[in-house]
């Protein structure tokens, strides 16, 4: 073979290992491309994720990133309890509630005649203490737009009355027919003198919803796991079977005269 084609045949084979090169060179850069690519998109979806659980926890809660207002009046610690009754009265009945709730509804039915005439008497003061138990379990918000609603009641002076209204118009449920301001605001109707523009702007601003989320937070650490819970001297009485609205009764007016 000739000087000249050892030549050429070693300069072709330069060529082909420099391009060779160029072509692995061209394969690294294209893999760290694709593998870059593939992080920032990880991370975009991690970012997406985390605004979408962060925006579910927010709806969850009832959104309320706003400062807590404690309806008037409201009392104990925290202000977390809206009273009924005289301040002087002896004995005390702490209910917790969930305006959603079918067992709150029928204890209501049962005990509300008697627990007003001690009311009314004197002799006892209820301490309502509302929670979202119901929205946690069923999912929805009436139990949190119920509740704001009848602290917006408070703040009117109404909120006996639109309780009961609350209780008496209370959707199955399955059916989060309370998650509607214009309902609950509808229902405001039923109570002489509520329904007035302070009370529909109190409704519709949520005024009261980190409020009542703090109440329910209460309920947690305090270890009430059902509603409604009614204590009477540190015992649920309405685990008692046997306890009616007669042995109630009996009970605050033995407790007056003590």
């Amino acid at each position: 073979m000739s000087e000249k084609n050892r030549d050429g045949k070693r300069t072709a084979r330069e060529r082909l290992a420099v391009e060779r090169e160029k072509q692995k060179a061209a394969e690294k850069r294209r893999r760290a491309l694709i593998v870059g690519a593939s992080v920032v998109c990880v991370l975009a979806l991690a970012a997406v994720i985390g605004v979408l659980a962060a925006n579910a926890s927010k709806e969850k809660k009832g959104d309320t990133a706003g400062p807590v207002v404690s309806p008037s009046g409201a009392t104990g610690k925290g202000a977390l309890a809206i009273p009924v009754g005289k301040d002087g009265a002896k004995s005390t009945l702490t209910v917790w509630e969930d305006f959603r709730c079918p067992a709150c509804q029928s204890y209501e039915a049962k005990y509300r005649s008697t627990i007003q005439e001690l009311v009314d008497a004197g002799q006892l003061k209820v301490e309502y203490r509302l929670v979202t138990l119901i929205d946690e379990i069923a999912g929805g918000s009436g139990s949190l737009r119920a509740a704001n609603a009848a602290a917006c009641a408070q703040d009117a002076g109404k909120f006996t009355a639109y309780h009961d209204v609350l209780y008496e118009n209370q959707p199955q449920e399955a059916d989060d027919a309370f998650a509607d301001n214009s309902k609950l605001i509808e229902l405001a109707g039923k109570v002489e003198g509520l329904d007035t523009p302070a009370f529909q702007k109190c409704v519709n601003d949520g005024t009261h919803d980190s409020w009542v989320v703090k109440s329910n937070a209460a309920r947690q650490s305090s270890g009430v796991n059902s509603t409604p819970t009614v204590l009477f001297g540190g015992k649920n009485i309405y685990a008692d079977q046997t306890m009616t609205p007669a042995k109630l009764k009996q009970l605050v007016e033995a407790e007056n005269k003590g």
